[in-house]
């Protein structure tokens, strides 16, 4: 059975799924969710998600929501891009509780307020303070890859997409990636995996491109 992965393109987190699902080599289709119309708050999406976020995985009967979550539960399925023995495990959790407090908790919103809000509710001061807390993330990764290939292994896992959910898209948030060599470099690897895709490739988009 096909899996069904709601979602839209500019979601960086129903990004992390698609691109997990995609890697992973399981079959999916993407359901659309019109976000920014209201979609993810209508009756019948709350009763798949009471949180009224994207994304959503439904796997026959089983229906799991929150990216992390799902990528956990696509690496059980498959046996790919999770860990190896307990200690990976943790060392995967690790970053991906760092990148759901430090980078796509930070990078979400600041993206969000810098291009889709309407101009006139846009905080200079808001979207300083999150791309500076942005900013220090990406350093204490930067550092961390100096050497490394991946984050939290020797090989690609699901902690790598995690962190880099945010960071291929186009709309203007702050992210030099020149300002990160390792990072820089980092996302070129990732980018290089056989069945990568660009997250407006793999989901359909809820607003045109610029």
């Amino acid at each position: 059975m096909t899996i069904k992965l709601h979602c839209f393109g500019e979601s960086g987190n129903a990004y992390k799924a698609a691109l997990t699902l995609t890697l992973a080599e399981v079959e999916w289709e993407p359901v659309f969710v019109d976000f920014f119309k209201g979609g993810s708050r209508t009756p019948e999406f709350r009763a798949l998600n009471v949180m009224g976020e994207v994304p959503v995985m439904v796997d026959g009967d089983m229906v799991l929501t929150q990216s992390a979550v799902i990528q956990d539960y696509i690496t059980s399925k498959t046996s790919k891009l999770g860990a190896k023995s307990a200690d990976q495990r943790r060392e995967i959790l690790r970053w991906m509780f760092f990148d759901n407090h430090k980078v796509s908790g930070i990078a979400g919103p600041l993206r969000f307020n810098m291009n889709f809000l309407p101009a006139d509710k846009r905080s200079a001061d808001v979207n300083d303070y999150l791309l500076m807390r942005l900013n220090s993330a990406l350093k204490v990764m930067d550092t961390h890859l100096d050497g490394r290939d991946w984050l939290a292994s020797d090989t690609l896992t699901i902690a790598d997409i995690a962190c880099a959910g945010y960071l291929y898209y186009e709309e203007p948030f702050g992210f030099d990636r020149t300002a990160f060599p390792n990072v820089d470099a980092w996302l070129d690897r990732l980018a290089a995996t056989d069945g990568w895709k660009h997250p407006y490739d793999l989901m359909p988009r809820a607003l045109p491109a610029a």
